[in-house]
């Protein structure tokens, strides 16, 4: 039997690593002060996540354990029966190896949770139901599983609320964690500032996401481009599903990705306002937004975004060069704003 430290361990590195390689480096770069909560965080809307699109589930149970899930982060401590109930019903219904062995050990991340310092604990528990209830969004406004069943958002309005829920209010949780636990950024962050601030830098990261997989999700009955912006350009979802539709949406393209880009810019300042000292931190916030410009450089840039064929997602290789370009300036505003002001040029 495995010691309580072995268990923080074994979920923070190995689990962790499982479910997401690039988070994992970003963990891996954090202060140890901070870490664990960030880690555990992150583990818990995953398995959430993993939960929303457990396709093997119909819609209505997959909603029912959301709900339940929730429930343990909106009372002061989870319920184990419930937990493991959870468990029970969903780890054997994942295809994705580290995504079952998450679920499996859903209950010892709640044992880690309850040794967190109880502020910490109040943080967690202020960000998951928010972050659910962006998934329950989900399986609420999109009804099918299938290009037939497409439907989409209806508003820009509702497209800045979902992408608050699902990482806009990591912005903020992130900004709360190491204004508590980090002295410099106490000495030197006005937190309601950075509060705002951290929030855009979330919205930009997921509207960066969404573009990307747009194509993707599409065809899993998922358009988020609202209605409202579509029919500006007199078009429908369904016609997002030609790509001969390309030039009648580039309009549309070219509104997201310049709102995508002033949230990132706001990300940008957020991470160059940590002090020098703190590199660590920095380049864990530097990271995100790189590789989100070098994502929105390839969709601008890409033969057709709406074809399903087109590879948008950046390689490992990419990623790690980033990384490493930033890593040898040492996290430097000077260095490091030229880098990003270079990648941010090439976005049309």
């Amino acid at each position: 039997m495995m010691s309580a430290k072995h268990v923080e361990r074994y979920l923070l590195h190995d689990v962790l690593k499982q479910v997401s390689r690039s988070f994992y480096l970003t963990l891996a770069v954090l202060p140890g002060s901070v870490a664990k909560q960030v880690g555990l965080a992150y583990l818990f809307a995953r398995a959430a996540d993993t939960i929303a699109d457990a396709g093997r589930m119909d819609r209505g149970t997959r909603a029912t354990l959301l709900r339940q899930l929730k429930l343990q982060f909106v009372q002061t401590c989870g319920n184990r029966e419930e937990i493991k109930a959870i468990q029970a019903m969903t780890a054997s219904q994942q295809g994705h190896p580290g995504e079952r062995t998450l679920l499996e050990h859903l209950d010892r991340c709640f044992e880690v949770y309850e040794t967190l310092a109880p502020d910490d604990q109040a943080e967690i528990r202020q960000v998951l139901p928010i972050l659910i209830s962006g998934m329950e969004m989900d399986l609420d406004r999109f009804p099918g599983e299938s290009e037939a069943e497409l439907a989409a958002l209806s508003s820009l309005e509702d497209l800045d609320l979902y992408t608050y829920k699902i990482a806009g209010c990591v912005g903020e949780f992130w900004t709360n964690i190491m204004y508590a636990h980090l002295p410099r950024i106490r000495r030197t962050w006005d937190r309601e500032s950075k509060i705002r601030t951290g929030i855009r830098f979330g919205k930009g990261l997921q509207l960066t996401n969404i573009l990307k997989d747009l194509s993707k999700d599409l065809r899993r009955g998922r358009c988020y481009i609202p209605l409202e912006l579509l029919g500006q350009a007199g078009l429908e979802p369904r016609d997002l599903l030609d790509k001969r539709t390309m030039a009648g949406f580039s309009p549309v393209l070219h509104t997201l990705v310049k709102t995508a880009l002033a949230h990132l810019d706001q990300g940008w300042l957020y991470a160059t306002s940590i002090p020098q000292r703190d590199v660590r931190l920095r380049l864990a916030c530097m990271w995100p937004i790189l590789i989100a410009l070098k994502t929105l450089h390839r969709l601008t840039t890409c033969d057709n975004l709406l074809d399903p064929a087109q590879p948008l997602k950046i390689t490992r290789f990419e990623v790690y060069r980033i990384m490493a370009a930033s890593t040898l300036t040492g996290g430097s505003r000077t260095m490091g704003t030229a880098y990003w002001g270079h990648l941010r040029k090439t976005i049309g």
